[in-house]
C-alpha cells in the first residue's frame, strides 16, 4: 500500500513535469521541449497504471486464461492460430470468438435480460410504474454504488443493475 502511494506520488511529479514542459514548449515555441515531454507523459501513465493495480490485474487475467492479447494460444492449423493476429482461414477469430458473439447477440433486448419488470424495479430500488427519468436517476446512483472499480463494488450486482435498466428502458447500456 505504501509502495503504491509512493508510485502515485512520483506519477504526480512526472505529470507536473509533463505539463510544465508542454506549456514551456508552446510559450517558447521549442519543439525540443515537446519531444522531451512525451516520454515524461508516457512514464506518468505507466506509473499510474501500475499503482492503480490495473497492470497486475491485466497480467493475472492473461496468465489465468493462458492466452495472448489476440486470443488463446493455438497451433497453425487451429482456429485462432497464426494468421492475421490470430485470425482463422476465413478472417474470423476462431470458434470461441464466434460463439461469444452469438451469445451476445442472443442476449440483447429486454426478454433476454432474465429479469421481470417487477424485479427490475426492485433492483433499482424503485416502485413499479416509476417514470423514465426516475429509472435513469436510480440507475445512475446504483451504478455508482456497485461499480466493480469501486472498493465496495460487486460485479454481479453491477450486471444485475445494468440488466434491470435495459429491461425498463428497452435500450442496451
Amino acid at each position: 500500500m505504501d509502495r503504491d502511494r509512493l508510485v502515485l506520488g512520483l506519477a504526480a511529479v512526472f505529470a507536473g513535469l509533463t505539463v510544465l514542459l508542454f506549456v514551456l514548449s508552446f510559450a517558447f515555441k521549442q519543439l525540443f521541449l515537446l519531444v522531451v515531454a512525451v516520454p515524461f507523459g508516457a512514464t506518468t501513465y505507466l506509473m499510474w497504471y501500475q499503482a492503480s493495480g490495473r497492470l497486475e490485474e491485466r497480467t493475472r487475467t492473461r496468465r489465468v486464461r493462458g492466452g495472448t492479447r489476440f486470443g488463446p494460444r493455438a497451433g497453425p492449423d487451429e482456429p485462432g492460430g497464426p494468421g492475421g493476429f490470430g485470425a482463422d482461414a476465413r478472417g474470423g477469430f476462431g470458434a470461441g470468438a464466434r460463439e461469444a458473439r452469438d451469445r451476445r447477440r442472443a442476449t440483447v433486448g429486454p426478454a433476454a435480460s432474465g429479469l421481470s419488470q417487477t424485479e427490475a424495479y426492485r433492483a433499482l430500488g424503485l416502485d413499479p410504474g416509476a417514470d423514465e427519468d426516475a429509472v435513469r436517476d436510480a440507475y445512475r446512483e446504483r451504478v455508482k454504488e456497485v461499480h466493480p472499480d469501486r472498493p465496495s463494488g460487486d460485479e454481479d450486482e453491477f450486471k444485475r443493475v445494468n440488466r434491470a435498466y435495459e429491461r425498463l428502458t428497452d435500450e442496451p447500456t
